[in-house]
């Protein structure tokens, strides 16, 4: 399994046996003969065939390339499926960069102009990064994001690269080489050093958050942290970004609202959403890929490795949506479809993030479902959506759409990649060969889980009278209350219930939004010293529970990832 970056030189081995080496030297076009040649080499590959079969190696790692994460680890899951070798001698981040902006003397010119017309399957999708000009003919149908890289098709990615700088890593740009067939003419170069700088404007952060990825921005704070307090500070809440914060004036600032059913449309300001009656709710917000890096412990997951801490509860103040729908044409009783959000904040296309939810859950007076605009009774911050984020009490983070610029009822969902492509969940036994998003519906309610928090894994403990101090939360999604929290340090062979310590009793039956903070008192025998391994699982309402491992919940996506918690310590 591929562990460090990917080195110097890489031979892909067709299933014939014959290799094709990919080297620095033939990256920069200073080799010669076979060693000087790309796999995409060839025309009559490149552009007949759409491709060459050593290029299915790389197409998991250059997944969600121009949007969304990418975690190249996913290379090793593809590189398992036909015999490869790696060799040790690694190459720089520079140099890797330096052969983009090289001429490959071996590979003929084109002008932008040319590159245009590869826009669509036939004659062939092309693109460009730097002076090299790219095929990803057979990338494309691969690819569970195929419409976010049909939005460069024909053109330049570095602008797309500008925003998304996570693909701007050696792993990435050593791989994409492999499909270049030309050099594009200098007059038509892109270039990103004239181009605003999509980052220049981030919000400061707290430095106790722990960064995923820098820009976009997502992190989360040491799971201690949310056990000191049941209402998370705003400052301690983790942040899920997919795009550049937006910059919003107040002053501007108008919400699209448009009911398709009824062909009404309209804009309401800031003032408007606080004319409304101001409802409060205390609700969890939880990240879907929360926990994924203990899923990624059974095999690679292509994603952000977030721990625990991906969740945060708040109070959370504004005006009803419901409300706002009914003053837009929606009748109380109508159910049948969708409301899609849009934000703010968008790709170099303006192409806004997007999600939506059943309209059922928006208009049901049980929902709680509101257009909040303060945090903890503050102001949201940048990072959390300011002026308007949408809270959708016991669903999954990715609806809670910050930035809130466009509201659609509709009878469908929301076309947006989010909705369509991502957050959603398989067997498995399902990968990114197999993997069909249009048969499997979209996150929504959150399943049943708990988190060790305290102490932290692989921590050093002192057992104190007897017992060891654990803590840590439990939240259900849909409004489920949790019932019960269990442990145990044997491997299950005997269970200890958690005190339920903070929870919100106040709010009704199927209306508990926010999480349950525990403790637990763990037995240790006298003397005893050495390794212990703590397991926790809750208990909700309707009497589900977590299931034991990670390795049966597995998917390929690492989200609603709701295994056991399971913490290993060792007691002096």
């Amino acid at each position: 399994m591929l562990t460090r970056q990917i080195v110097r030189t890489i031979r892909f081995h067709r299933p014939n046996g014959a290799g094709q080496v990919v080297t620095l030297a033939s990256i920069a076009g200073a080799g010669t003969g076979d060693r000087g040649r790309s796999p995409l080499d060839s025309r009559e590959r490149g552009h007949q065939s759409g491709g060459n079969e050593s290029s299915d190696n790389v197409l998991p790692t250059l997944s969600l390339i121009f949007g969304g994460s990418i975690m190249t680890y996913l290379i090793t899951e593809k590189i398992k499926k036909k015999p490869t070798k790696v060799y040790a001698k690694e190459a720089s981040l520079d140099e890797i960069r330096k052969a983009h902006d090289t001429p490959r003397k071996d590979l003929p010119e084109f002008t932008m102009d040319e590159i245009v017309k590869h826009n669509a399957p036939v004659p062939g999708i092309w693109v460009t990064y730097g002076i090299g000009v790219y095929d990803i003919t057979s990338f494309v149908p691969k690819h569970p994001g195929s419409d976010k890289v049909m939005l460069a098709a024909g053109g330049a990615i570095d602008p797309f690269w500008h925003i998304f700088q996570q693909h701007n890593t050696l792993e990435v740009l050593t791989l994409l080489e492999t499909f270049r067939i030309g050099n594009l003419r200098q007059d038509d170069v892109v270039g990103t050093a004239d181009l605003h700088d999509p980052w220049a404007a981030e919000p400061k952060r707290h430095p106790i958050l722990r960064p995923a990825t820098l820009k976009p921005f997502n992190a989360e704070p040491p799971p201690a942290v949310l056990m000191d307090s049941f209402l998370t500070p705003n400052e301690f809440f983790y942040v899920r970004n997919h795009l550049p914060v937006p910059e919003v004036d107040l002053q501007t600032y108008e919400l699209e609202l448009e009911n398709e059913k009824t062909q009404d449309g309209r804009t309401i300001r800031f003032e408007d959403i606080r004319k409304y009656p101001k409802h409060t709710v205390t609700a969890t917000i939880m990240c879907g890929g929360n926990r994924r890096s203990e899923m990624m412990e059974v095999k690679p997951i292509k994603g952000l490795s977030w721990g625990p801490s991906a969740v945060g509860n708040a109070q959370w103040s504004g005006a009803r949506l419901r409300d706002i729908l009914r003053d837009a044409g929606v009748r109380e009783d109508d159910e049948d479809g969708h409301v899609q959000f849009e934000g703010l904040d968008t790709d170099p296309t303006s192409t806004a993030y997007g999600a939506s939810i059943p309209l059922a859950k928006a208009m049901d007076p049980r929902g709680d479902v509101i257009l909040a605009y303060e945090m903890n009774g503050q102001p949201l911050t940048r990072d959390h959506g300011f002026p308007i984020r949408v809270i959708v009490p016991g669903v999954v983070g990715s609806r809670n759409v910050k930035w809130l610029g466009r509201i659609v009822v509709s009878r469908d969902e929301s076309s947006s990649h989010w909705q369509q492509n991502d957050y959603k969940s398989f067997s498995p036994s399902t990968d990114w060969d197999t993997v069909d998003f249009k048969t499997a519906p979209a996150i929504q309610n959150m399943p049943v889980t708990s988190a060790i928090c305290v102490p932290a894994n692989g921590a050093t403990v002192e057992a104190a009278d007897g017992f060891v101090m654990v803590k840590g939360y439990a939240w259900s999604g849909g409004g489920s209350a949790i019932v019960r929290v269990d442990l145990t340090a044997d491997g299950g062979k005997s269970w200890i219930v958690a005190n339920l310590d903070e929870e919100d009793k106040s709010a009704g039956p199927g209306r508990r939004w926010s999480w349950t903070l525990w403790t637990a008192k763990i037995p240790v025998s006298p003397g005893q010293k050495g390794p212990l391994e703590i397991w926790s699982k809750a208990v909700d309402s309707n009497y589900n529970t977590q299931p034991e491992t990670f390795a049966n919940i597995w998917n390929l996506r690492g989200v609603v990832g709701n295994a056991y918690s399971r913490v290993r310590i060792n007691v002096k």
